[in-house]
């Protein structure tokens, strides 16, 4: 079957709906001896019975009721999208799909996405996390409209895109209580020799959080390289080494790895950007995410008071 015929799947839908071809005729209204036809035009497409008589009742096959699950299932979206068309356009809702890099933390990514969720407009949201090359190609082919990421990949390759600024925060560095509390006193001297967990060796922040420290005469055990913020963090509440993270999610951080804070670096900052197509920002949501950037150090200052 080279294509699905819409209009027949519809009558085997209602058909199997009603019970019989009688009451689907009628609400069709179509006479029954078209109907009639009409289904045994799509059972001869799909290649076999859909229904079975039994005691003057129509009884689906197999065959009907797998064709019956997909019907249920493409019959309910094209309701919902019928009551979407009715809605005025401004009252639509507004789907955003968002790319966001496994190495921001969940926490960040909730803050760079909140201006597009309290538009006047409903927002539907779809988010996919992953590797920032591989999100910059899904916004290539249109699957995405904005890509949120910590590092800046070779766009040239791809095709025409705008970077976008869109927040920073200075970085803090944490530990499991037991190795953070030798950690304190004499910072930064202290973590020479300490073990360090590195989000990813080729983000900018942790380049320059290796200068940093090659600039305090320190020098660290590189542990372990882990490409997910939620994961490193784990590994750091069971004492495996230091780890950097925003400064402005210390609190969050430490509440919920059960963590602490160690020591907060101004000198070394952690940038985001907001990946767009094209230099034109059409996507209202889009729009609010890279016209309404976040002040991060801001933020933290309030959220420590």
């Amino acid at each position: 079957m080279e294509q699905l015929n819409l209009r027949h799947l519809y009558y085997f839908w209602v058909i199997s709906r009603e019970g019989s071809i009688a009451r689907a005729s009628e609400l069709l209204d179509l006479a029954p001896q078209t109907l009639s036809g009409q289904l045994a035009t799509f059972e001869s497409a799909v290649g076999g019975r859909l229904f079975l008589r039994e005691r003057r009742k129509l009884a689906l096959t197999d065959l009907g009721r797998m064709i019956l699950g997909y019907a249920d299932d493409i019959f309910a979206l094209t309701g919902e999208l019928t009551d979407t068309l009715q809605l005025a356009p401004a009252d639509r809702p507004l789907t955003l799909a968002a790319g966001i890099s496994a190495s921001i933390h969940k926490l960040i990514a909730y803050y760079l996405l909140q201006p597009a969720m309290v538009l006047k407009r409903p927002v539907q949201l779809e988010c996919r996390t992953g590797r920032t090359e591989d999100l910059v190609l899904s916004l290539k082919r249109k699957e995405l409209d904005v890509v949120l990421a910590d590092r800046m990949p070779g766009l040239d390759e791809h095709g025409p895109f705008t970077v976008h600024p869109v927040a920073g925060s200075s970085i803090s560095l944490f530990a499991a209580p037991a190795l953070a509390a030798n950690l304190k006193e004499g910072f930064p001297d202290s973590l020479n020799g300490q073990p360090l967990l590195a989000n990813a060796t080729d983000a900018p922040y942790f380049e320059r959080l290796m200068n940093w420290l090659s600039l305090q005469g320190v020098r660290m055990r590189l542990m372990a390289r882990v490409d997910d913020s939620a994961l490193i963090k784990v590994f750091g509440r069971q004492g495996y080494g230091v780890f950097a993270a925003p400064t402005v999610i210390r609190r969050e951080v430490c509440r919920q790895y059960e963590v602490e804070h160690i020591a907060r670096i101004d000198e070394v900052q952690d940038e985001l950007f907001a990946i767009t197509r094209g230099r034109k920002l059409a996507h209202e949501g889009v729009r609010a995410i890279c016209m309404d950037p976040v002040n991060f150090n801001a933020l933290s200052t309030d959220l420590d008071r």
